[in-house]
């Protein structure tokens, strides 16, 4: 048997992967469909939040947001806090995409735990629950200059 790290990465791998083929139907990427639904969830909070969350460079979400609030996805609003920062809300627009973008979705958990009784998929989710948990309690190793 593979490793649990690598069959738990792959596995990761070919979920993304469906995911973005669902999503792409829709005429968006994957990462402007997870904003969306991340938004719907913890709306209001500023860019940096949300590039962290997508793991992609401030700059590269800025641009990405850009298009979104061209499409009228997407609203900033000043952060009151720091007159520098912006923060992200939904448009009623963009509600009704979420809905779409959820559509799309549906089965690929199905499609995903195929084969699992209803007492794997439970044990599975918490399993996953606690591999999160255990990587989310820990500090990020400080950067090593190679050079």
């Amino acid at each position: 048997m593979l490793s649990l790290p690598y069959l738990l990465s792959d596995s990761a791998r070919l979920l993304r992967r469906a995911f973005d083929a669902r999503v792409r139907t829709l005429g968006m990427t994957s990462r402007q469909a997870r904003l969306l639904l991340i938004l719907h969830v913890t709306e209001g909070e500023n860019q940096g939040y949300y590039a962290e969350l997508l793991e992609v460079e401030p700059i590269s979400l800025t641009r990405m947001v850009d298009r979104m609030e061209e499409a009228g996805l997407i609203e900033r609003r000043r952060d009151p806090a720091d007159r520098r920062a912006w923060r992200l809300f939904l448009t009623d627009r963009s509600r009704c995409v979420i809905d779409q973008v959820r559509d799309s979705l549906t089965g690929l958990e199905d499609e995903m735990l195929a084969g699992l009784e209803p007492q794997q998929r439970e044990a599975l989710g918490q399993m996953l629950e606690s591999i999160r948990e255990n990587f989310s309690n820990l500090r990020p190793l400080p950067e090593v200059n190679h050079g």
